[in-house]
């Protein structure tokens, strides 16, 4: 319940209770807070088995967790044996690797690049613009 409460968080709230409540009257306050913890909790455990005997027998392995769009699509991505064979082909490195050897290899009428640290083509560097014979007539009106 509280997977995120470090030891100094706790030691925080366990000194302001001390100093709100005082020693004398916190073991009573501990005790009432557990109560209400516990009456809360058997609570929505039975509202959970009569919404479940509501639904019928269909729905008896129903979890509420499921409701949670991340665990159902956590859960419905491991169940689906399609999807899992899906995955199992798919190899994220290997793609990865294809690309970056595809972006990094010289192209064909290039000389190989040379050794002092240039990798290749400079992507970065504008193409030359095609001479005015090649270039296509744009009308701005007609878009």
């Amino acid at each position: 319940m509280f997977n995120d409460i470090g030891a100094l968080e706790l030691v925080t709230i366990v000194v302001l209770a001390i100093l709100v409540f005082g020693p004398d009257k916190l073991p009573k306050v501990i005790q009432d807070v557990t109560g209400f913890v516990r009456k809360v909790r058997a609570f929505s455990d039975s509202a959970k088995q009569d919404i479940r005997s509501e639904l019928g027998p269909d729905f008896k392995d129903f979890e509420f967790e499921d409701l949670n769009p991340k665990t159902f699509i956590r859960k419905q991505l491991a169940e689906n044996e399609d999807l899992k064979e899906i995955r199992s082909s798919f190899d994220l490195r290997k793609e990865m690797n294809e690309v970056s050897d595809a972006v990094n290899r010289p192209e064909p009428d290039q000389a190989p690049a040379a050794p002092s640290g240039a990798a290749g083509p400079d992507l970065l560097k504008k193409p030359e613009a095609p001479a005015a014979e090649q270039r296509v007539r744009f009308d701005a009106d007609a878009t």
